[in-house]
């Protein structure tokens, strides 16, 4: 079979068979019609005939296609796509005993760099802390927590591992993260207010329930809150909030670097509060406010576009 037939067989597969849509089938056919012109560019006429190497060679020639013309340079995502979409055809070619071997089965894409969660806005921020209101002991102790993860930027296993003792002088917390290396971060008034509000009117009840621990939050029964619990407090509070948005604890830690830097904060300064070894890590924020100033000034300018 050749690797036109082929493409085609295993496009008839997906468009019928298993029901992708027609725009799916479009993207296929153009990765794989990439994939056909290549093979037959070095001479291959069977599919039967193609090798581990032939596919290895393939991947290598995504990667460094933009080497000697820019335009033609792939993104990692966009290789991983198309490569995904060639194991997709020798997997089938495989299944309907076209071939005896997969030669794509070994492929590996790229690494993709990491997708950070989208930031909340402020006014969403504000909307899931309004959500903790309330004079209710649970309440209480969320609009606390919440209230830390925002202030301080933390890592929601650093806030649980907090004991009474890290919270200094009211003013600064210290926080334990990876590597147990350990930082000093500011409290706002707010943070402030609501740990005072936790410590005096509902820690001392809940610690009662169980047995003696230097934990700051605790579960109604006593015990030092675990993370899934605090995952649970987020969620409920973002679906009282009516928060469309994906809202979870490291979501807040995003909100918090990202509003700093919107702010007009030094990049290292966040660095520091985040806790990260190197800034290039930091930086990553920087991309997601550039993006966000890029998007207002595109639809505010009237020659922007």
């Amino acid at each position: 079979m050749t690797p036109q037939a082929a493409v085609e067989a295993y496009l008839r597969h997906v468009g019928i068979e298993r029901g992708l849509s027609k725009n799916t089938v479009a993207a296929y056919r153009r990765d794989l019609s990439a994939y056909a012109e290549w093979l037959d560019e070095h001479a291959v006429e069977d599919v039967a005939v193609i090798t581990a190497r032939d596919t290895d060679d393939y991947a290598r020639h995504l990667a460094t296609r933009g080497e000697q013309d820019a335009s033609l340079r792939l993104g990692a995502a966009s290789i991983a796509r198309m490569l995904s979409t060639v194991r997709g055809l020798h997997r089938f070619l495989l299944d309907e005993q076209v071939v005896e071997s997969d030669a794509a089965r070994d492929v590996r894409p790229p690494k993709l760099p990491s997708r950070l969660p989208k930031a909340l806005t402020i006014a969403q921020v504000e909307a899931l802390l309004a959500a903790t209101d309330g004079d209710d002991p649970a309440r209480v102790r969320d609009k606390a927590l919440l209230e830390l993860l925002y202030a301080t930027g933390a890592r929601v296993s650093e806030a649980i591992d907090l004991n009474v003792d890290d919270v200094i002088d009211r003013e600064i917390v210290r926080l334990t993260g990876k590597g147990s290396k350990q930082r000093i971060v500011p409290l706002g008034s707010y943070a402030r207010n609501a740990l005072d509000d936790y410590l005096v009117r509902v820690r001392p009840t809940y610690s009662l329930r169980g047995a003696a621990t230097p934990a700051l939050f605790l579960g109604v029964r006593g015990a030092r809150l675990s993370r899934q619990s605090a995952w649970l407090v987020i969620r409920a509070a973002a679906e009282r909030a009516h928060l469309e948005a994906s809202v979870s604890p490291h979501t807040l830690r995003h909100s918090f670097a990202t509003h700093l830097l919107e702010g007009g904060a030094d990049v290292r300064v966040v660095q520091e509060l985040l806790g990260h070894s190197s800034v290039a890590t930091t930086q990553i924020y920087t991309l997601i406010t550039a993006d966000t100033l890029r998007d207002m000034y595109t639809t505010a300018h009237p020659r922007a576009r």
